[in-house]
């Protein structure tokens, strides 16, 4: 589902009431933990975070108008979603986030490629997505974009 939101708070108050929660507590726990350098906002009708064109003026190389997307959180038809482009571009950090994900939730990882989906909102692990979210900053960011763009 996309919503016609202009700020992350607009997204929410568009919610139903079970999603706001929720979704609120994931923007909490993201905005405590992102690195210095991102910023938030409304990109692909998501609450997102992304490299803005102060840091990185190039762009998403798709839009260079559009700012380098990183992370995003979204209240899908029947699930929230967390999307994460570094534990889909750098394998260490994929291979410790599938590590520990059983350590923090009962159920199984539902998982693509940049994308974790929760179906039961009482199992999203706020604790573990805080400590992603601090481990990849801005500048590796941009550095592995890069890397991954030339090849």
């Amino acid at each position: 589902m996309q919503y016609k939101a202009n700020t992350p708070e607009e997204y929410i108050d568009q919610l139903p009431e079970e999603r706001k929660a929720p979704i609120q507590k994931l923007r909490t726990v993201i905005l405590k933990n992102l690195p210095k350098g991102f910023k938030e906002g409304i990109g692909y009708g998501m609450i997102g975070y992304v490299v803005p064109h102060a840091v990185y003026p190039s762009g998403y190389h798709c839009d260079p108008k559009t700012p380098l997307p990183f992370m995003n959180i979204a209240s899908q038809k029947n699930f929230i979603a967390f999307y994460h482009m570094g534990i889909y571009s750098k394998k260490a950090l994929l291979d410790w986030f599938v590590s520990e994900y059983p350590k923090h939730c009962k159920t199984k990882l539902d998982m693509g490629k940049s994308c974790v989906r929760f179906k039961k909102l009482e199992d999203i692990p706020y604790e573990l997505i805080g400590e992603l979210v601090t481990k990849m900053s801005c500048e590796e960011w941009v550095e592995l974009y890069e890397s991954n763009l030339k090849k």
